[in-house]
């Protein structure tokens, strides 16, 4: 599933009680979705890392009593047996856990009680896990455990990464733009052993806050290597450069039949963001008329990212005009 059909599914499985299981690689967003899905369900949320946890804190601390054997649940098991509102109960790296934690836990999801403790009716379970090939310390899951949710591979979607970016992430015009020319390295994994980042949503979005923050010019190009990689890097802060380069955006508003058209891809894609920054109602006819002059796959991105910005404009009669003609790639 894409990002955002991801979200609505959980919201989905929270009201219906669904134990879900999202995998993945590292990076790409599974513990955000699963806690904006749980915000808009009106849901508490509880995280538990079962890779730096025993069995009993799944099972309940064992104490003797009158000869007797029993359980005390404590911590977060306490929390799930005693909630009162719905809650997600969130299982956070579940590939990376022991056989006897993923066991004590398959109990919990299975029979929704424990050692003589009921789960709250309340409670909805929700999973991630890295996948083996990932090289994340993911070294399978007990078939037991994995029967017990609905599997979900969550795929890394550009569209749905610039939605997220220009919203709620915040982050920068120039990274948006460069991802929509370069998409592939929005996601390119490189599992290894070596102490090297590569690119994905979550270290892309690092580079973001930290140009954000005012990283200065000089060290782009040491700090963005070791946050998503040297390739990543390089192509960055050349993309930067060339950024500063780019011709008046204010000539387009005024003049979109006449303003001359870029050649280079780069700068199309540079320019496209630019003006998906700066498009309101009032504009966007401007804005359109110089879009039917580029190429529909440009034009399309910098409508999307005006869209989302100012969901307004999507209710223009420029928009719906230009829409028309490209309706196919706007709304697929």
């Amino acid at each position: 599933m894409r990002p955002n059909e991801l979200e609505k599914y959980l919201q989905f499985a929270i009201s219906t009680k669904e134990p879900v299981l999202i995998t993945a690689s590292p990076g790409v967003g599974k513990s955000d979705i699963t806690e904006a899905a749980t915000k808009a369900a009106g849901a508490d949320l509880i995280i538990t890392h079962p890779v730096v946890s025993d069995p009993t804190d799944y099972k309940g601390l064992p104490y003797a009593e009158n000869g007797q054997a029993h359980f005390l649940p404590f911590g977060d098991l306490n929390k799930i047996i005693v909630a009162d509102k719905p809650t997600v109960y969130f299982i956070d790296d579940l590939g990376q856990a022991p056989a006897a934690v993923q066991a004590s836990i398959m109990q919990l999801v299975l029979a929704r009680k424990i050692n003589g403790h009921k789960v709250s009716d309340q409670v909805t379970f929700i999973a991630a896990t890295n996948r083996r090939q990932d090289k994340a310390g993911v070294s399978g899951l007990l078939n037991p455990v994995k029967s017990r949710f609905t599997i979900i591979p969550l795929e890394v979607d550009v569209d749905d990464w610039c939605r997220w970016a220009i919203g709620v992430g915040g982050m920068p015009i120039e990274l948006i733009s460069f991802i929509r020319f370069r998409p592939a390295l929005l996601n390119d994994p490189d599992p290894s052993k070596d102490i090297l980042n590569t690119a994905s949503p979550r270290t892309v979005s690092s580079i973001g806050r930290q140009q954000n923050n005012g990283l200065p010019a000089s060290l782009r190009m040491s700090v963005f290597t070791g946050a998503a990689g040297e390739s990543f890097a390089a192509e960055y802060v050349s993309f930067l450069e060339m950024y500063t380069q780019l011709p008046d955006v204010n000539q387009i508003f005024l003049n979109p039949t006449l303003t001359p058209i870029p050649t280079r891809p780069d700068i199309l894609f540079a320019l496209s963001g630019a003006i998906a920054a700066r498009m309101t109602p009032a504009n966007a006819g401007s804005a359109f008329e110089y879009l039917k002059r580029l190429s529909p796959e440009i034009g399309v991105a910098c409508a999307k990212d005006a869209c989302a910005r100012n969901p307004q404009i999507a209710a223009t009669r420029d928009f719906m005009l230009w829409a028309s003609s490209n309706g196919n790639l706007v709304f697929n």
